[in-house]
Parts: C-alpha cells; structure tokens; sequence
C-alpha cells in the first residue's frame, strides 16, 4: 500500500484528528496495477485494480499539496492515470489521458505522476484513463484545507468517501474492444456499486452490501464521486434530508433535500445528520436515463446503520427517488447549484470573453469498411462528434508533438462553430449523421476569457452528455433546452455565483454555457463522461498556449516519461 494511506474497515469513518496528524506538504504514494480475483453476483472474474483493492486507495492532501504517485504497471496492458479535477498548472505531462498528454505506461514498467494541487478543496477522484480501465482502477481524491483554516461549515463528527461505480461480469477490455471492432454500442454493465459492492436488490447479492455506521445525532460528511461509466445516477438515503455543500472541490450555497442526480465524473459533498429513530436505513442509487440507448436500470444499495442497533427490522425502509426519465426532477435538483461566493470562499467569473466557441454535441454513424460486418444502426459503425467531427486518438501522444513542433501528429483547426446552422434540438434527420474524422484541436491565447457553448443536438441518439475539460474548471453560466440564441439567452446567463465545476451536464436536447480564463498553459482533453461517447470520438483536444514568461509556460517534460509502444 501506498505512504500516508489511511487504510479503513468496512463501512467506518475515519475521525478528522487521525487524518489531521496525517497532512504534509508532500506525499507519496505507491500504486500498483495488477490483475486481482474480485467476486460479485456470484461471479468470479480477474480484473485490473491497484493495490489489490476495488476502489481503489484514497489519497489524502491538503489545498496547495503536492503528492507523488509511482504507478508500477504489473497488468497485461499498457494504462495511464488521471486526476480528475485537479488542475495541474503548467504541469500536462501527468495529466495522464492516453495519447494526449502521454503514452500508456506499458507492461512491466513504471512513471511518478507529479500530482499539484493548487486551489482545489473538498473531494475529487483518480481514475484509469486508457479504454473502459477506470471501470476497475479508480479512488478518491480527498483535499483539506490548509492549516489553520477551516470548512465553511460546522466541523463534522467524521468523514467517509462513497464511491458509486459500474460492475460488469465480463471483461470490461475485451467489451470495448469487440464493440469497437464492430461498431456496435458496447454492452450496458451488470449492476452499479456502492463502494464496491452491488447490495440487497441483485440476484445472487445477499452477502455483498456495503454498511455504513452511525450515531444517533451526530453529522457526518459524505465525500461522494460518481465512477459509474454511462448513466447519471438518482442518489438518496431512506427517511434523511441532508445537505449538499460542494461539487468538485468548490463549494456551494447549501442545498437540502432528499435527493441529488450526479452524472459520471462528478463529485458532491453531503453533510448527514443522523437524527431519525435509530435503525436500518437503505442508501440506494438509480440511474437517470432520459433516452432510446440501451442502459442499466438496476439499483444499486448500502445500508445505513445506527451504532447500538443488533438487528434489522422485518423491513428496511428504502428511500424514494426519481422515476428513471424524470427530467423535472433533474432540472428542481440542478436549478439550485450555485457558488458559496462569500468573502473566504471568492470567485472570479469573467463578466466578459475575448472568444466565444459553439459547439455542437451529436451521436453519429460512419458507414461500415468494405468486407467488415458492423454492428451499429442500418449496418454502420456508431460515432459521436463535436461539431460534426469526431475524434480520432493518434499513436503517439499530442503533448509531446506540440513540446517539440512534430506537426504530423494533428491539425489545429477546430473550429468555433459547427459547420452548418439547423434547428439542432428538434431536427432528427439522417443529413446530419455523417461527421468528419479527424484528430483537430483547438488553439488557445494564454490569458484569454473564453466562453464555450455546448449546444446538445437530436441528431442520432439524444441524451445527456456529461462533459468534462482537464486542467481547469469551469463556471456554469446558463442551460436550458432547446437552441442557444446569441440574442436571448445571454440575458438568461447567471453572473453572480454560477457553480464552479470540472464536469457539467449538457441536458438532452439543450444547451449549457460555461465561461473561464485559459490561465493554465499546456495540452488539456475535453470529452463526454459517458464512456461509450468518449470511445465513438466526443472528444476534443484544447491546447492553451504559453504566456510570455517562463512562469506562464509549460514546465519542462519529466525525464522518464512512457514511450509509446
């Protein structure tokens, strides 16, 4: 296990005195990759954890830390780590998508991540950034503030990390790559997790549920991440309210209420009161999932358990969410996101940009190759594209092409709008279907107050795109549905204290506006969060440039950096 690795039994909290005792400057951490026996559902598969574990460790820190992560690849493939939400500055080579900013570490080798937080506090995550791996290598991020300084509310009795994933019984490499060689839409999982574990509602699951320990009138902070890979998740806990405080490592106004939808990559802190009679009580997560495409509609559960109680009632209560097409629910959840903006805890959105980008968000087809069988609609390969291109992931990484003018790797024409204008949110045509491929980034001026329009688009299969950009967050300024209007929906925008987030939800057949300054130089993927969109090319590429000192440029390369294979 890895240095400063608090390590926890099932279903404690860790106290904040032991994890105060355990803050430094500087961390280090050991992770290995290696392919561990799991067995859930009544199956038994060999998948790729680190340290043996699922999740995987949690990485303590404080806001301004740094913590070095050496990943010894013990597995049959090459794979990379990223950190999500963590912003990295001027420091892209340990970012960690695959062939963006490095190549895969290969089998039987090793790389030190230099991981640099700067103004991140609350909870984050680490995840495998190479195919379908985060579905088994994953774990928390958990970033205190720093000395001296405290949450901006009541100082909890304890703290614990919930970790919602995806289970699939088959292996999830081999998944991706029969749907890739096909272009078929890959198999939807098994069954969703709650640290680890699927819980009561599954066949075969009596004995895997994960328990959570409480006592009666103490309050506790919940640290949740959503790993699942291809649904937005309803998350409630039977007969409590409590109260959400922050989304990825900013915090917000406080919200209560009885449930939250977290979509894939997301992070929430819940503060919990334990205050109802004391007893069994079922944590259950469900999934939203407003669209035609295949999904998992099962229900994954803990148990939330009062100390002191010995037995389970005949009948544990289960708490009442969402139907799983319930936008309104979604929208009277989403609606009251917004920025804690006070006087210790500032923001800074820009009231202006220098550079407005429109891009289209579509699911696609691309026409079968000549004596290949293809599994997608009318006997196509499905695709998914911003503005009507889809990503093409190159060989050798792109960081490293623009650190060293290799100009073959990409071409730097994104463009700032989508090729043609049409009603995008209510047009379901074939016209539309057939994107460009190609591997285009977007080329950025340090310093510059950029605003990007995501505008969702009918064409293909419409749903929600979770999308996610490295290297920065971002401020949500507007979302609604139907079509973004340059005269109208500005007026709509909120400027005052708008969530500060890394992954914002583009709602189906809508659009969302985000607005922030490219301060941080450097290479930085921007995808889909719903793996089967990020693998059909809902991906883009943005490259910030230097600024004109050697404090606003990119640091040099490590020296051991992965070659690729």
């Amino acid at each position: 296990m890895g240095c400063r690795i608090l390590v926890l039994l099932l279903g404690t909290f860790f106290l904040d005195g032991l994890l105060l005792s355990m803050a430094a400057d500087v961390h280090h951490y050991s992770f290995i990759l290696k392919e561990t026996n799991f067995t859930r559902l009544c199956f038994t598969k060999p998948m790729l954890t680190v340290n043996e574990s699922f999740p995987g460790p949690t990485i303590h820190v404080r806001k301004g830390d740094t913590a070095f992560v050496t990943v010894h690849n013990d597995g049959k493939y090459g794979v990379t780590i990223h950190w999500h939400g963590v912003k990295q500055p001027h420091n892209p080579w340990s970012d960690g998508p695959e062939n963006i900013t490095q190549c895969p570490i290969q089998p039987g080798k090793n790389f030190t991540y230099e991981v640099i937080f700067s103004d991140e506090e609350g909870t984050l995550w680490w995840h495998a950034h190479s195919d379908w791996s985060r579905a088994t290598v994953h774990g928390h991020i958990v970033i205190l503030p720093e000395r001296e300084k405290t949450y901006p509310f009541p100082k909890p009795y304890a703290e614990q990390t919930i970790f919602l994933g995806s289970w699939f019984n088959t292996d999830v490499k081999e998944l991706i790559d029969d749907a890739t060689a096909t272009g078929s839409d890959p198999e939807a999982s098994t069954g969703f997790t709650i640290n680890g574990w699927p819980g009561a509602l599954y066949n075969c699951s009596n004995e895997t549920i994960y328990t959570l320990g409480v006592e009666y009138g103490k309050t506790y902070l919940l640290r949740l991440v959503s790993g699942v890979m291809n649904e937005e998740m309803f998350f409630g806990i039977a007969g409590h309210n409590f109260t959400v405080v922050a989304q990825d490592a900013s915090y917000l106004k406080p919200i209560v209420t009885s449930y939250i939808m977290i979509a894939p990559g997301q992070t929430m802190d819940i503060l919990l009161t334990a205050n109802q009679t004391p007893s069994y009580y079922y944590i259950a997560a469900s999934p939203f999932f407003d669209s035609n495409a295949p999904f998992d509609n099962t229900t994954t559960t803990a148990i939330l358990r009062y100390t002191k109680v010995t037995s389970a009632p005949s009948t544990i209560p289960m708490p009442s969410l969402p139907f799983v097409t319930d936008k309104q629910a979604v929208d009277n959840f989403t609606a009251q996101l917004r920025a804690l903006a006070s006087k210790k805890h500032p923001i800074s959105v820009p009231k202006n940009f220098t550079e407005r980008i429109i891009i289209s968000v579509s699911v696609n087809q691309l026409p079968c190759e000549a004596n290949v069988t293809c599994g997608g609609p009318n006997g196509n390969r499905l695709a998914a594209s911003l503005n009507n291109i889809s990503f093409s992931t190159p060989t050798t990484d792109i960081l490293q092409a623009y650190y060293r003018n290799l100009n073959d790797t990409y071409e730097d024409d994104f463009p700032n709008q989508p090729p043609v204008y049409f009603n995008f949110s209510g047009v379901d045509t074939e016209l539309y279907l057939l994107p460009e491929v190609g591997t285009k980034v977007k080329m950025i001026k340090y310093g510059a107050s950029i605003e990007i329009v995501y505008q969702g688009t009918n064409v293909g299969n419409a749903e929600n795109h979770p999308m996610h950009l490295h290297g920065y967050s971002f401020y949500v300024v507007g979302s609604a549905y139907g079509n973004w209007n340059e005269t109208t929906s500005p007026a709509t925008y909120n400027l005052v204290d708008p969530p500060e987030v890394n992954t914002v939800g583009i709602p189906k057949n809508g659009w969302t506006a985000i607005r922030f300054v490219a301060n941080n130089p450097g290479v930085w993927f921007m995808h889909c969060h719903l793996e089967r969109h990020a693998s059909w090319g809902m991906n883009l590429v943005i490259i910030v440039k230097n600024g004109p000192t050697k404090g606003t440029s990119i640091r040099r390369p490590p020296p051991n950096l992965p070659v690729c294979a």
